[in-house]
């Protein structure tokens, strides 16, 4: 696999200037290094431990366990009509108790938590993970990962993303977006954590199920990381995650550059799926030349041609816009 693209730390001009807009994953080598958690890591996951045990609330999150035979591989079970793990309610306190417990165990119970909202959780961390090349004034979701050795099935995210690695060691492989119809992509609406996942395991593809994931190999990236190293992670990439050390931790940053209210295109496409797919052939391609006009610019500004104030729903999205949108679809969804 191709080796992502690694740089220096940088200051935030460069970094949105350069980088970002090239919308292509990017390792940057010790960007948090200086971090107290990082440097309390390289002392053991016990200091670790501590640290986050400080800063912490009481207030319990969703995690996820699973026994050993799982090897760390949390996904559905054989007919993908439940998983093969149970999420259970856990404080910070409780998962560190449970991950030190296991260390050294040949066959730990799979131990994960993903997605745990630092401001809510560790508020007081919040003054201790800067990074000088984001803007935070900009809203950011910022969470914690906390697990043994595990692995998270290819997925990919609306936000872009800054994953920076605290604790042990993490191998990220990414495939780039157009790579969706070579992934063999899950149920839509019955997830494992919200967002559609690949079935194939990575390390071990049957290509005779899924032929097709060849050719998203040919395309795909991957880095290892260590602690005090970031990636970044594009809108809509791909990805796969595997924590290789028996007690992990990473802080993401997740932001977005649309304007909010930060609606999810993914339930237009629920209700695309329902109103849209079984339509006749040419009544079919007839709404797919109306979505490239209206939704993607094929023909330039659709509205060009009319006044502001005749705009409607292509207007300038404004908060009472999108109430007013909001407004109508749940009418018409109430329809028998």
């Amino acid at each position: 696999m191709r080796p992502i693209a690694e740089y220096d730390p940088m200051d935030r001009a460069r970094f949105e200037g350069e980088i970002v807009p090239r919308s292509e994953p990017a390792v940057f080598r010790g960007l948090v290094a200086d971090w107290p958690a990082v440097r309390a890591s390289k002392d053991g996951p016990e200091a670790l431990a501590e640290m986050l045990r400080f800063a912490a609330t009481d207030e319990p999150f969703q995690a996820w366990f699973a026994p050993p035979e799982i090897d760390g591989r949390f996904n559905y079970n054989a007919d993908l009509s439940g998983f093969n793990f149970e999420r259970k309610l856990a404080t910070i306190d409780q998962l560190l108790d449970l991950l030190l417990r296991q260390r050294g165990d040949e066959k730990p119970y799979s131990i994960y938590a993903g997605g745990i909202p630092i401001r809510k959780h560790l508020p007081s961390l919040i003054p201790n993970i800067p990074v000088t090349m984001l803007d935070m004034a900009r809203e950011t979701l910022i969470s914690l990962w906390l697990g043994n050795r595990t692995h998270t099935a290819t997925h990919w995210d609306q936000s872009q993303n800054l994953a920076c690695v605290v604790a042990g060691r993490r191998r990220i492989t990414l495939f780039p977006p157009e790579q969706l119809k070579n992934l063999y992509v899950g149920p839509l609406d019955f997830t494992l954590a919200g967002q559609p996942t690949s079935l194939v395991d990575i390390d071990t593809p049957d290509l005779e199920t899924y032929p097709r994931f060849a050719q998203a190999l040919e395309t795909a990236q991957r880095a290892e990381l260590g602690p005090g190293d970031a990636l970044y992670i594009p809108a809509m990439w791909w990805h796969d995650v595997l924590s290789l050390e028996d007690f992990g931790s990473l802080i993401n940053f997740w932001w977005r550059d649309s304007k909010p209210p930060l609606l999810t295109p993914l339930n237009a496409l629920y209700h695309a799926v329902i109103t849209l797919r079984d339509l006749p052939p040419k009544e079919l391609a007839a709404w797919q030349n109306m979505f490239n006009h209206y939704i993607f610019g094929d023909n330039g500004d659709p509205v060009e041609h009319l006044p502001q104030n005749a705009r409607g729903v292509l207007g300038k999205r404004t908060p009472e816009l999108v109430a007013r949108v909001k407004k109508m679809l749940t009418e018409a969804l109430r329809q028998p």
